[in-house]
């Protein structure tokens, strides 16, 4: 059969290496599958079928150093899985069946009892037997917190199902930023994650497993799998099968180019992703673990779970370039004939100790690699939206942290904002215009803080031209004029922070200051109504002020969880100096996630949220189509943000955070494609918050057979949607913060500075290395020059 495409040159970091103990694996879950149903008789597969796939030669590749027994045991696993995927496929998808689906779908929690002693009802079919067998071998020797996580990824593995299966009967491709959050829990590759853990001996401790840096190491690794995955499987998937669910069909038909072009892109994300992957490793575990005071062991056990994670993509592409059930005619095994034996497949010389991240071999090495990294493409006219046959790794890598900061790019370009959502201005809006700007006052906001040069960043006159009130009266238009007030006060104390974090800690690269700045702020949003102590400055005046104005009529749990999306939105500011300090244009998939915490989406959607009480059952707000719905709301709200905002952040403040610039250094594109691409995805994000609120949200009301109060909340929680979006483009449009002679007005006498004189470069300090400073790891060391002192696009940047 003719391949759709050619097969891209891929980024392979680290070698593969193949468990001796792969025969005895292939063997048992022989055995093991046939004891549970799945062959003759299945009507899914026969044992020529299981033989062909040969899931113990792809588990002894991405578990290479695990024991006998954890082979075999996580290749039960494994065939588990794909089984599940192909009877999910004849029975509901191929007759479009959801309601069978579901019920099929539904029974399966029952046989993953969070209590391994709880007992099980008697499976009907061999997917629910397999499950019960698989967990009864499994949870026993892991701890509570894995058995809860990895318990949460099988079910939202399993559910996802029903996301692909209702896109297949809508005939409907989803945009880029959905797929990647579905595919994660479709995919199955969290899931991988985990069983990493159980296979190398390597559980992550309790302290971190829910952290930033650990959640973007399992996302960027299961993107890496999953878009590696849609590379091989295109022609099955999308040619054979019929399938919606590929990266690059989802690629093809959003950039409008070939599958090839579109193949290419998928492959230049997966790059950027493992790239990421790297990135967390060296610039944000150290830090981790010693701001948690991780014990050596469990530090150990992260490191040897990154190791796992490393030896299963690498091994995972060695299976995908080997397996019948792939397109791989055109890679590098191509030809290899039969089965791989074990102790063979590619392992280096001394490979058995090969991971070690500061010496030939280990993260990001490959770079070194120039011959190789050079010849794969250049990346085609500066205008081309794709580049042809994509960049080498080195190249991408190089470009993320070479960006020249404050270069004069003009006024901002601004496509038509195709918004239906009309907005209706508070009538109080007058009042609280005059009100928020007595309040700034009284914090402290409008003056220089004390022994803090520079930090005298607002006054009066700005702050009438940012008008956060007109931004609250479009987004709460039937407020009344306190609760305008308090609205508005919060759009200024989070704007004004934005803008404070990046001159007063960004320009020293004061990373210490403000992390203990973010360690004072929860003491002023107390959860059991206990005094606050006494404000050092207008950060924590304003934040007390605003805080008791809005807790007081919450419950203790509902404010427990409005404080967290604070802290949240606070926290992404640290992300955002990070990357300053990096000179690092983030990778996009980790800047779309992270922009919606730095513009405080979640913080002033709570709010509507916890109004909700106890009518809305607390999983519905859980449920994948709500996260959907907030998500792609947030999405919309911040790419117009970062349209509006292109030239006064990367021409007056130097930054590196703005989804325009990210498209251009992804796509190696110049800035008018740029905007369309945003533009393009943008409104695929407005597209797929009104396919959820229309097809979605109905059938999510059946599932939880919602009384009708909590129909009308959610209805109304999705018109409140609606004026937050209508109201955030009004006040783009109008507020005198983004225009070239606001810029002007506001910047001038800064810009004069920079052209009228050299602007000394800051010195990084000589006693703490950026990075990794071993053999081979000069790549992985960001340049300091020319680094840039602005890092705010949070709140309403």
């Amino acid at each position: 059969m003719t391949q759709p495409f050619e097969l891209p040159s891929f980024y392979l970091p680290h070698p593969a290496r193949l468990n001796p103990h792969l025969d005895e694996a292939r063997a048992h879950s022989s055995v093991w599958a046939r004891e549970m149903g799945m062959l003759e008789g299945s009507g899914i597969w026969d044992q020529a079928d299981l033989d062909a796939h040969d899931y113990g030669l792809l588990c002894a590749y991405t578990h290479p150093d695990a024991s006998a027994e954890a082979l075999s045991l996580v290749t039960d696993w494994y065939v588990w899985v794909f089984f599940f995927d192909d009877h999910f496929l004849d029975m509901f998808k191929r007759s479009n069946d959801r309601e069978a689906g579901k019920a099929h779908l539904d029974r399966l929690p029952l046989f993953m009892p969070a209590d391994p002693a709880t007992p099980m009802p008697e499976p009907e079919n061999p997917v629910e037997a397999g499950l019960a067998d698989l967990w009864r071998r499994t949870v026993p020797v892991m701890g509570e917190d894995w058995r809860i996580r990895f318990a949460e990824s099988t079910r939202n593995l399993l559910n996802e199902s029903l996301w692909e299966l209702a896109n297949i009967n809508a005939g409907r491709i989803s945009n880029p930023v959905e797929y990647i959050e579905m595919r994660r829990k479709v995919g199955g590759a969290p899931w991988s994650a985990q069983l990493v853990e159980y296979a190398a001996g390597a559980e992550v401790p309790k302290e971190v497993s829910g952290s930033r840096a650990l959640r973007v190491l399992m996302d960027a690794f299961s993107d890496g799998v999953h878009l590696r995955n849609d590379i091989f499987s295109y022609q099955r998937e999308v040619e054979d099968e019929g399938e919606l669910s590929n990266g690059i069909l989802v690629l093809e038909k959003f950039l409008e180019c070939s599958t090839q072009e579109a193949a290419e892109a998928v492959n230049d994300l997966l790059t950027s992703r493992l790239q990421q992957f790297e990135n967390t490793v060296f610039t944000e575990l150290p830090v981790l673990f010693a701001e948690t005071g991780l014990a050596p062991e469990g530090r150990a056990r992260v490191l040897a779970y990154v190791k796992g994670l490393q030896d299963w993509q690498s091994g995972g592409h060695e299976w995908h370039m080997r397996s019948s059930r792939y397109m791989n005619g055109g890679g590098a095994a191509a030809g290899s004939g039969g089965r791989v034996a074990a102790g063979t497949g590619g392992a280096l010389p001394g490979a058995g100790n090969w991971w070690d991240p500061f010496a030939i071999g280990g993260v990001g090495t490959s770079a070194l690699d120039i011959l190789r990294s050079g010849a794969m493409g250049g990346g085609g006219p500066a205008a081309s939206p794709v580049g042809p046959g994509g960049v080498g790794p080195a190249v991408r890598r190089a470009r993320s942290h070479g960006h020249l900061p404050y270069q004069p790019v003009g006024p901002s370009r601004l496509p038509e904002f195709k918004l239906p959502f009309e907005a209706t201005l508070n009538p109080h809006l007058g009042g609280a215009r005059e009100r928020v700007i007595e309040w700034a006052e009284r914090m402290g906001l409008l003056a220089e803080q004390p022994g803090i040069p520079g930090s005298g960043i607002w006054d009066a006159a700005s702050m009438r031209d940012y008008d956060l009130p007109l931004c609250a009266a479009g987004i709460h238009p039937n407020a009344t004029a306190d609760q305008l007030d308090v609205s508005s006060a919060w759009l200024a104390w989070g704007t004004w922070a934005d803008d404070y974090y990046p001159v007063v800690f960004g320009r020293t690269r004061d990373l210490v200051g403000a992390k203990l700045a973010n360690e004072r702020l929860p003491l002023f949003m107390p959860v059991d109504g206990s005094p606050a102590p006494e404000p050092a400055n207008a950060l924590e005046r304003g934040l007390a002020d605003i805080w008791e104005r809005t807790a007081g009529p919450m419950t203790a749990d509902a404010r427990r969880k409005f404080r967290q999306t604070v802290e949240d939105m606070t926290a992404s500011w640290i992300w955002e100096l990070n990357n300053q300090v990096q000179n690092r244009i983030p990778d996009p998939v980790d800047y779309l996630e992270m922009r919606r915490a730095t513009f405080g989406s979640d913080l002033t959607m709570s709010l509507s949220r916890l109004a909700h009480g106890k009518a809305v059952p607390p999983g519905v707000h859980e449920h994948g189509s709500m996260r959907s719905l907030e998500n792609s709301a947030a999405d919309y709200a911040c790419m117009m943000n970062d349209l509006f905002s292109y030239q006064k952040e990367v021409e007056y403040e130097g930054e590196v955070h703005n989804a325009v610039l990210v498209v251009q250094n992804f796509f190696n594109c110049d800035y008018p494609s740029a905007v369309r691409i945003v533009d393009d995805l943008m409104h695929s994000r407005l597209d797929q918050f009104q396919h959820v609120a229309a097809k979605e949200l109905p059938v999510l009301y059946d599932d939880f057979a919602l009384e009708p109060e909590a129909r009308e909340l959610l209805d109304g929680y999705v018109k409140e949607l609606e004026n937050w979006l209508a109201g955030i483009l009004v006040w783009h449009r109008d507020c005198r913060r983004y225009r070239e002679e606001d810029l002007l007005r506001h910047f001038g006498a800064e810009r004069q500075l920079r052209a009228g004189a050299a602007v000394e470069e800051l010195p990084a300090p000589a006693t703490v290395p950026l990075g990794p400073t071993g053999l081979g790891t000069a790549s992985l060391r960001p340049p300091l020059a020319g680094a840039a002192p602005a890092a705010g696009v949070a709140a309403l940047g």
